[in-house]
């Protein structure tokens, strides 16, 4: 599946799902909101991706970002790409070029995946891991315009690299390396991205996740690299230990209401290859995390969206690259449907 949130709530308040396929992109449309019809898939051609990330602002555009490995009478490059979905079920502009922050060929096949976010004023920041392990970023200016590629420094970075941006605008990055857990914050919107000091704690390679959990407050979730269980960390905090049996792949976040609270909903591929599902209440991770088997097959990270009607939905891939969904059923707590919907 692609990095990042591959089930996406549109201004129009349906959700789309996205999937990689061979040569390009599978998008699947919900036919209204909240509704139980789906219209797709459409297919979407990219060629030579090795990964691709889906990114979503406030402005609810979605932005695709793409590595891409293409070999001519030279062999082999890569090169970033980069493509936008304005509306819902809309087409997916031009895929535009990125270039690459190394002129060196052989130099530039060791970039690593991009990841992004969008900042308050709809800037895209693209994030990618360079050759030496340090993180590299550049950003699309007003009108379209961008920067160039700047070197933010760090080393041993792994391929988990976090961006978000809290509800003030502010973007972070979080990466996992072999120093520790990295951090880049700005201290004022559209401001310099600047390098904390590293974190002490060591997390498995592209577990790590993040959600805002208060006004400008982000909880990072992980998989421990020594215990192999699930924490969450904020800012000022030691690491909380939250149960479950995680296999691997990111843990993925929903923050929503249930039963009138405040709740923190957490979804996992668990040890046995099924989704597990954990809920607390939103930064009450030390009261305990209620977790269960939901039994369906999961292959890769899950997702997690509200619909239009502030339901929960769940998507999952199994192992014949079909998407299934399970929304929230009315009642206490979080109750899925008992049939999945296949895709």
């Amino acid at each position: 599946m692609p990095r990042g949130r591959w089930m996406t709530l549109g201004k129009d308040a349906r959700l789309t799902v996205y999937a990689r396929t061979d040569g390009g992109l599978l998008r699947w449309t919900q036919g209204s909101p909240g509704g139980d019809r789906w219209d797709g898939p459409d297919f979407v051609p990219v060629a030579d991706l090795t990964d691709l990330a889906v990114v979503q602002g406030a402005d609810a555009y979605v932005h695709f970002l793409g590595r891409r490995e293409r070999r001519d009478a030279e062999g082999p490059s890569v090169d970033f790409v980069h493509a936008v979905q304005y509306q819902t079920g809309r087409p997916v502009t031009e895929w535009r070029s990125l270039g690459n922050f190394y002129r060196d060929r052989e130099r530039g096949l060791k970039v690593g995946a991009p990841a992004g976010a969008v900042d308050a004023q709809g800037t895209l920041f693209v994030f990618a891991r360079n050759a030496g392990g340090g993180l590299q970023m550049r950003r699309e200016g007003k009108g379209g315009k961008w920067g160039s590629w700047q070197d933010l420094k760090g080393g041993g970075l792994s391929a988990g690299i976090v961006p978000s941006v809290t509800s003030g605008g502010l973007v972070e990055v979080f990466a996992t390396s072999g120093r520790g857990m990295l951090q880049w914050r700005q201290d004022v919107p559209d401001g310099p991205l600047l390098m904390a000091p590293p974190l002490q704690f060591y997390a498995l390679e592209g577990t790590a996740t993040a959600l805002e959990t208060a006004p400008d407050r982000l909880t990072y979730y992980w998989t421990d690299a020594a215990t192999t269980g699930l924490v969450a960390f904020r800012a000022g905090a030691w690491p909380v230990l939250l149960g479950g049996y995680p296999g691997e792949g990111a843990v993925v976040a929903l923050r929503t209401v249930l039963d009138g609270y405040d709740c923190t909903v957490l979804a996992q591929r668990g040890t046995a290859g099924t989704l597990l599902i954990g809920v607390c209440g939103t930064e009450g991770e030390q009261d305990g995390v209620w977790w269960s088997d939901t039994a369906q097959e999961c292959v890769g990270d899950p997702a997690l969206a509200v619909d239009g009607h502030g339901r929960v939905v769940v998507g999952v891939r199994g192992r014949d690259g079909a998407v299934s969904l399970a929304r929230q059923e009315p009642g206490p707590g979080l109750t899925l449907s008992a049939q999945w919907r296949r895709l």
